[in-house]
């Protein structure tokens, strides 16, 4: 679970907690902290598939919106931020589908903006290895950079990722891994040495 850095370590409330709070009470403080908690990585994991850092916030405020207005249920089958990245990937897809557009570009250079936009995965691409991963990333399939990201990112279990993604958790295995060799060739191509690390 994240939390943010202004929340009180003896005063913080699981998501689910945070949300049944929301639901029960209306209380829309609730909300914001889920959102604080999570706005960064999620706006990075729509990112992901957009390719567009305007795009990814508004999606990802889109998301809220949606579990605001209550038109989608939280079944509690899952955990809360597992619910919350499910509704994110929908919105998002949507959005490529409206566009016809579903391939992302594999060659755009990282926007300076955007690297000094705060979210720690983009900080990490100071260090050569991770511009070698991040650039890796851009150039494997949508598919499999969303496994990987929600897998080694997000820390998320094959069952998490399976319904995030509308898939069986076979789907997920098989997916992650054909992401991790075509990562791993990707990387080497772009000089890195594997060195019996995970890529």
């Amino acid at each position: 679970m994240s939390v943010s850095k202004n929340e009180p370590e003896n005063l913080i409330e699981t998501d689910e907690e945070l949300f049944d709070r929301y639901e029960r009470l209306y209380d829309n403080d609730a909300l914001k902290v889920l959102l604080e908690r999570h706005r960064e990585e999620l706006t990075f994991f729509i990112y992901g598939i957009l390719k567009n850092m305007e795009d990814a916030e508004d999606i990802m405020l889109d998301a809220y919106a949606t579990i605001a207005s209550r038109t989608a249920k939280f079944s509690r089958k899952s955990s809360f931020k597992t619910w919350l990245f499910g509704i994110a990937r929908n919105l998002a897809c949507n959005s490529l589908r409206k566009r016809r557009f579903f391939f992302l570009p594999l060659n755009e250079e990282v926007d300076t903006a955007e690297s000094d936009s705060g979210l720690p995965e983009v900080e990490l691409l100071k260090e050569e290895r991770n511009k070698i991963l991040y650039e890796s990333m851009k150039a494997i399939s949508p598919e499999y950079r969303q496994v990987l990201h929600l897998m080694y990112f997000e820390n998320m279990e094959v069952d998490e990722i399976a319904e995030v993604m509308g898939k069986s958790k076979k789907q997920v295995y098989n997916l992650s891994t054909r992401g991790r060799q075509a990562l791993k060739e990707k990387m080497e191509e772009a000089g890195y040495e594997h060195s019996g690390t995970e890529f």
